[in-house]
């Protein structure tokens, strides 16, 4: 297979290139994106119209979806196949997802139930996966500085939100409108498993709510104006996820060894220990190995998936103690394969007992690994994709 693939710099990017070499795929590689974040649509597309012009390819490839490579790939009647990773993706709601060339797999099944009935057969169903193959080598040459590096109780890697918070703009609202956000906030950070926020979020609400965000997100023509969407979760599930994990961290700080990785400021959690940023194929799988608990607080904009974190932790040996999210069942079991929490008392006393019952915790981290390598590492799930892709070229 002749495949164009499009990069940005996704960090699921390099893996899945490995994967598709070792499979003896033919790529080319469109890569200026990855230094320069200010190209325009009009940029974009000739990056990937005149390779389309030059040479037949099967299949033209991105992390995430771009509308401009789906007007492209319409034009050229080429697939366009597509692995959304993150949340939200507010590019989904371009008029582009209607073509018939676009093949858009959706890691979250609360997204795949909104956007498939837009685009029957077109827009399809892909959890992540493990990437054992490149986690494995790295953890399993740990040396003695790596272990005095990076062991430790309790970790976290990842953003705070508090320097990517659109919702930290909100300039001088009237006490009736703070009132009911905060609520809506409040309300959110007690429920585990479950989004409510789009349900109370209302036309009425968003035109108010314009009038004191200023910069408030605007669509590109020929995109669903989904507003609602916009404040539900670019706006509203961001502020919940900084407000979380901001919370949580201070209240584990104040009772445990906590190791945070992250770029985030962190002046407000003077009892977390800052490491800095982790680097993703040389400290992160160290980290995951290495810590005796590894915290996963899922952004709230990630409905019902498993968020990539998850997946690595998995493929690293580490154990994973997680919020609750509705597809974790699907995949694991919990007390078995992976740990989780419903609240924030149940958080603090499950911390407390697998610190001190280190047998159990690593025979679970062992479960889950060897779960994650049997039947969802990286190689099993491209070959998912493919299948689809091929099933469908045959049709």
């Amino acid at each position: 297979m002749n495949i164009l693939f499009y990069r940005y710099n996704s960090i699921c990017e390099s893996s899945i290139l490995a994967v598709w070499k070792q499979s003896g795929f033919q790529i080319t590689e469109i890569t200026e994106e990855m230094e320069n974040k200010e190209l325009t649509p009009k940029e974009q597309m000739l990056l990937v119209s005149e390779p389309l012009k030059a040479n037949h390819y099967d299949l033209v490839f991105s992390i995430n979806y771009f509308p401009v490579l789906s007007e492209v790939c319409n034009i050229f009647k080429t697939p366009y196949a597509c692995w959304i990773v993150d949340s939200p993706v507010l590019e989904l709601y371009s008029n582009s997802i209607y073509y018939p060339y676009n093949r858009i797999f959706l890691f979250d099944y609360a997204l795949y139930e909104e956007f498939a009935p837009k685009n029957p057969g077109c827009i399809f169903y892909l959890p992540l996966a493990s990437d054992v193959s490149t986690m494995k080598p790295i953890c399993d040459n740990l040396t003695d500085k790596d272990r005095l590096r990076y062991s430790c109780d309790i970790s976290f890697v990842a953003s705070l939100y508090t320097e990517k918070c659109p919702y930290n703009k909100l300039n001088n609202p009237p006490d009736y409108l703070r009132g009911y956000l905060k609520g809506i906030i409040e309300s959110q950070l007690k429920i585990y498993g479950y989004n409510f926020i789009r349900e109370l979020v209302t036309s009425e609400l968003v035109a108010e709510l314009k009038k004191y965000l200023p910069g408030f997100y605007q669509f590109p023509d020929n995109y669903e104006k989904n507003e609602i969407a916009v404040v539900a979760d670019l706006y509203l599930s961001t502020k919940v996820t900084e407000q979380e994990r901001l919370r949580l961290l201070n209240l584990l700080s104040n009772q445990f060894s906590i190791d945070l990785y992250t770029g985030s400021d962190t002046s407000s959690l003077p009892k977390v220990h800052n490491k800095g940023l982790a680097r993703t194929y040389s400290d992160m799988p160290k980290i995951f190995r290495l810590s005796k608990i590894n915290l996963n607080m899922t952004a709230k904009s990630i409905k019902s998936a498993l968020p990539l974190r998850i997946w690595d932790i998995l493929a690293c040996g580490g154990f994973v103690l997680t919020n609750y999210q509705r597809e974790i069942p699907e995949y694991f079991e919990a007390g078995k394969d992976l740990e989780t929490y419903s609240s924030e008392e149940e958080l603090l006393e499950k911390c407390r007992y697998y610190l001190e019952h280190e047998e159990e915790r690593m025979q679970i981290a062992q479960n889950g690994y060897q779960k994650a390598a049997k039947f969802h590492s990286l190689e099993q799930r491209i070959g998912e994709m493919f299948h689809i892709l091929t099933a469908d070229s045959r049709s």
